[in-house]
């Protein structure tokens, strides 16, 4: 396969002409890369206007990905989200549905973004008692429920979760079409997944589009992202892609980026798959190790290690600190949790590292710990009324009564305890403390407007 943006810039550096255009630093390498840095030149195509080099890459990880069409974004999974939810509404509001969309209540704060600036009524999906807040279980009958309840521009899931937990989408899927509504899915930690035995990926199991984080589990430069549209999804969203881009984007996208998203179809399209499947295969013998020696294991994502590490008597924290002084630096921790991503790119002797560290950790006491149950929301106005609302910022506790402002979020992993338009009660200020948030916005309105 080849890789058109790469060859024309590297072409291009190689000329080595008088740059009289952006940027600045003139392809001079002051830290390395800048002699491939470009912008939007005579043969570089336009990235939400592609008819040349662009469009041609673009048509490759199609074909890669099994999409009907395949967008670059230059600004991650964000991005796309936003277009994707853009893309929904239209479509609904040619047929004349409000603008009520299904979504998962574990959903990173973009989607609370989207819906300020599409100005969408969102209808959660809330976790079952018992679950957690990042959880993403599937509950058919309530989302059968849901869909039967009125028109709806679409349902939006996000799988897998922060923690390497996968939903059952092919269920959900065939629960939509059925319907007549097209699924949506946050899929940016799982872009590695269509390229495994058996392929895992969105589109496969019935989505009609979805959003792939490239540089979260491929060698991709931070921000390459993928939006892409399934073959079954309304035939105006293809086309309608790049509009849907542009309308959120920067006009200045890193060629850097796109380079790296080019660069990456043909290592797909090579031998790379393979490195994929070997690099799963090295993380479920890792998982069964640690089984083996007593840890407690979550998540089914076949390349993300997930340790409750409460259960073997340390906090995240504590057990990431301890990795990070042997010179394992983890993807995320908490009090409960220590997640880590290895991807194709991660060598073996990483992983004995790892194991090694990780055995050196002995079993004590668990720990007692466990966070305030998900506080049921109490809307009182919409996402858009509300994150467009002046107001004073304050600590949670202080906060009880008020309207929040915006999504209440420890970042990572970003996914609202509460959202902009609820109501903050004592159970939510409880819960923003327990997940390390110390203050919020809230609108200028007082405490005693009712619920609505």
């Amino acid at each position: 396969m080849d890789t058109p943006i790469c060859d024309f810039v590297s072409a291009y550096a190689r000329e080595n002409p008088a740059r009289f255009h952006m940027p600045g630093h003139k392809g001079i390498p002051l830290t390395g890369p800048e002699c491939l840095d470009i912008t939007e030149i005579a043969g570089a195509d336009e990235l939400y206007h592609a008819r040349g080099i662009i469009r041609r890459s673009e048509a490759h990880a199609a074909a890669l990905f099994g999409a009907a069409r395949t967008v670059y974004s230059a600004e991650g999974s964000s991005l796309s989200i936003r277009a994707m939810l853009y893309l929904a509404s239209l479509e609904a509001r040619r047929k004349g549905a409000r603008p009520r969309l299904i979504a998962g209540r574990n959903a990173h704060r973009t989607l609370m973004t989207a819906a300020a600036l599409l100005d969408l009524e969102v209808d959660w999906l809330m976790p079952a008692p018992g679950e957690d807040l990042l959880s993403c279980a599937l509950r058919p009958a309530e989302l059968a429920r849901k869909l039967a309840e009125g028109p709806c521009i679409g349902v939006y899931l996000t799988s897998p979760d922060y923690l390497g937990r996968r939903t059952d989408l092919a269920a959900a899927a065939e629960l939509c079409h059925r319907a007549g509504v097209p699924l949506l899915v946050d899929n940016a930690h799982g872009a590695y997944l269509r390229f495994l035995d058996p392929d895992l990926h969105p589109l496969t199991l019935g989505a009609d589009a979805c959003c792939d984080s490239a540089h979260k589990t491929l060698p991709c430069l931070t921000g390459a992202g993928y939006l892409h549209i399934g073959k079954n999804a309304p035939a105006a969203w293809g086309a309608l892609a790049e509009e849907a881009l542009s309308l959120f984007g920067s006009t200045s996208p890193s060629w850097l980026i796109l380079q790296s998203l080019d660069r990456v179809n043909a290592l797909l399209s090579g031998d790379y798959p393979e490195k994929l499947r070997r690099a799963a295969a090295r993380t479920a013998q890792a998982k069964e190790r640690l089984r083996q020696a007593g840890w407690t294991l979550v998540g089914d994502e076949p390349m993300k290690l997930t340790a409750r590490t409460a259960d073997r008597g340390w906090t995240g924290t504590a057990a990431a600190e301890l990795l990070r002084q042997a010179g394992i630096v983890c993807e995320y921790a908490d009090e409960e949790y220590l997640v880590l991503m290895p991807s194709g790119e991660t060598p073996e002797k990483d992983f004995v590292r790892l194991e090694a560290a990780l055995d050196a950790l002995p079993a004590r006491e668990p720990l007692k710990t466990g966070r305030p149950p998900l506080p049921r929301p109490q809307r009182a106005m919409s996402i858009r009324e509300a994150m467009l609302s002046p107001g004073p910022v304050l600590p949670p506790g202080k906060a009880v009564g008020r309207i929040l402002a915006d999504a209440a979020v420890s970042c990572p992993p970003a996914v609202p305890v509460i959202t902009a338009g609820e109501r903050i009660t004592a159970e939510a200020a409880a819960c923003m403390a327990a997940w390390g948030i110390t203050e919020c916005r809230v609108t200028a309105e007082e405490a005693g407007r009712g619920s609505r």
